[in-house]
């Protein structure tokens, strides 16, 4: 008994001031997996993600350079002027935006938001664009919402979101109507 706990003790000081050999254990030891079965019914795994790497945008998605260099004054001017929370006066404040960049000339008349993409296309030159995704959509670009009996919803892309009398990171719920654009 007298033998064995000298050697205990010098088998438990190896390990404590030798740690290479117990972090390789850990190296060593697999991975967890999620399994699951795909569309055709073969079964799948993959690699759980245990750690969370963030990623910085160097340059967002819907940079588009044929349009108008003033939506994206249009896009900054918004989000400067934009609030935390909605107003509800999403068209008001895209409309004073578009004003102060010089993107029109005149304030849009319409009064329903759902309302603006006619009236830009009409009486603006500006030309509904073929992305249908609104992550897609150029910055500076105006996103129209619709609603059946509300009066909808309009939106500005900027390199961080979306924006209207409120800054969002994701865009709006309702139905797309469309995205448009001037050139």
């Amino acid at each position: 008994m007298q033998k064995i706990t000298p050697c205990l003790i010098l088998v438990l000081c190896c390990a404590v001031f030798c740690p290479r050999p117990a972090a390789a254990l850990n190296f060593s030891a697999r991975k967890p997996k999620f399994g699951y079965t795909d569309g055709s019914g073969k079964k799948q795994s993959i690699e759980i993600v245990d750690k969370y790497y963030p990623k910085k945008l160097v340059q967002p998605f819907g940079n588009d350079s044929k349009i108008d260099p003033k939506l994206r004054r249009a896009a900054t001017i918004a989000e400067e002027r934009a609030r935390a929370h909605s107003l509800s006066k999403c068209w008001h404040y895209v409309k004073e935006a578009l004003v102060a960049a010089g993107v029109v000339k005149s304030r849009p008349q319409t009064t329903l938001a759902k309302q603006a993409g006619q009236e830009l296309v009409k009486d603006y030159g500006f030309k509904k664009l073929p992305v249908t995704d609104p992550y897609q959509a150029p910055v500076g670009a105006v996103l129209v919402y619709g609603a059946k009996r509300a009066a909808g919803h309009v939106e500005i892309r900027t390199e961080n979101g979306f924006v209207s009398d409120f800054r969002s990171k994701t865009p709006s719920r309702r139905p797309l109507l469309g995205i448009f654009a001037k050139s």
